[in-house]
């Protein structure tokens, strides 16, 4: 039986991540943030998309990823006003996917509409 490496290795490092910015908190704030937005999916997308693609396709899947993250800081900023504000964990959550989902509705728009 052959392990799917590219199916396992997501869980394993997701595992590691956890407990470091569990162990990390105790001693630093900024050190946990840092744990937390290291671009843990990024490469391995990258390497799945990498295997059957074209230079052409690779430049795509990376500009792609380069624009899907406009909306993924618009939720942490949501986030982090909304924890500024004192909102327990949930609803800041659920604003920042609020705000991620409707910036991503618009990316999409503006790349339907400039063809990028």
């Amino acid at each position: 039986m052959e392990i799917a490496w590219g199916r396992v290795l997501p869980v394993i490092v997701s595992i590691v991540i956890i407990i470091t910015i569990a162990v990390l908190r105790e001693y630093s704030k900024t050190l946990a943030a840092i744990a937390s937005t290291m671009p843990i999916n990024l490469p391995l997308g990258m390497w799945l998309v990498y295997g059957g693609s074209t230079k052409a396709e690779m430049e795509q899947f990376t500009r792609a990823l380069a624009l899907n993250l406009i909306p993924t800081f618009a939720f942490v900023v949501i986030a982090w006003l909304a924890a500024k504000a004192g909102w327990k964990l949930i609803p800041m959550v659920l604003a920042g996917y609020a705000g991620w989902g409707v910036g991503l509705f618009l990316l999409m728009l503006v790349r339907r509409a400039f063809g990028f």
